[in-house]
């Protein structure tokens, strides 16, 4: 009785065993499938690496139909800032021919207010209150206001300091009583077209 529970005890110890180590034989293969799972998962992040970049690439690709949309829109933009140039350089241009053509008016009027005025200061005193002298008076009057209205008026000279840029000196005199370059008489107006200089003052100066 004893021989057969000592052997009963025998096979039980080496059934024991033999679990043990087929336990230990299943870890030790779960652990190499798992370092060799982690291994693949390695190599292949390299793979999935370049598709994500393929990915970024075809994303950052630019549409074609986008590409012509801004070829488009520049160019429109180029035209129109050329429009606005040509449409600044047509006006400026246009100004600048209606300014000469209004200062060669001008000029050419000017002689006929010289008449004028010479003709008004010929005039005998008790002739300036007759039909004539007063309606030459009013068409002078009414010749000069116009030209005003139009941007035309008189250069000051008499009484004021000499200025190249306004006054043309034709005769010189000596006077103590003036200062030096002083404007002793206009002998024939100036005139200013829109701050311009049209006709230079003809004026007598002092010292």
């Amino acid at each position: 009785m004893k021989d057969e529970e000592l052997k009963k005890e025998a096979e039980t110890a080496a059934q024991a065993e033999v679990n043990g180590e087929d336990q230990q034989a299943a870890g030790e293969e779960c652990q190499a499938q798992e370092a060799q799972g982690g291994a693949e998962d390695t190599q292949e992040s390299p793979e999935g690496a370049g598709k994500e970049e393929k990915k970024g690439f075809f994303k950052k690709k630019k549409d074609p139909r986008d590409e012509k949309i801004e070829e488009l829109t520049d160019r429109v933009k180029r035209q129109m800032a050329e429009f606005e140039n040509f449409r600044k350089r047509t006006e400026k241009e246009k100004s600048t021919m209606y300014e000469m053509g209004a200062r060669d008016i001008i000029e050419r009027m000017l002689p006929v207010i010289d008449n004028f005025e010479r003709g008004l200061a010929t005039i005998p005193e008790e002739e300036k209150g007759s039909p004539l002298a007063e309606g030459m008076e009013k068409i002078y009057k009414q010749f000069r206001k116009t030209l005003e209205e139009a941007g035309v008026k008189a250069i000051e000279a008499a009484g004021q300091e000499f200025d190249p840029n306004f006054h043309n000196a034709v005769m010189h005199v000596d006077d103590e009583n003036l200062g030096e370059n002083v404007v002793v008489e206009e002998l024939q107006k100036g005139y200013l077209y829109r701050d311009s200089v049209v006709r230079h003052s003809m004026v007598k100066v002092a010292n």
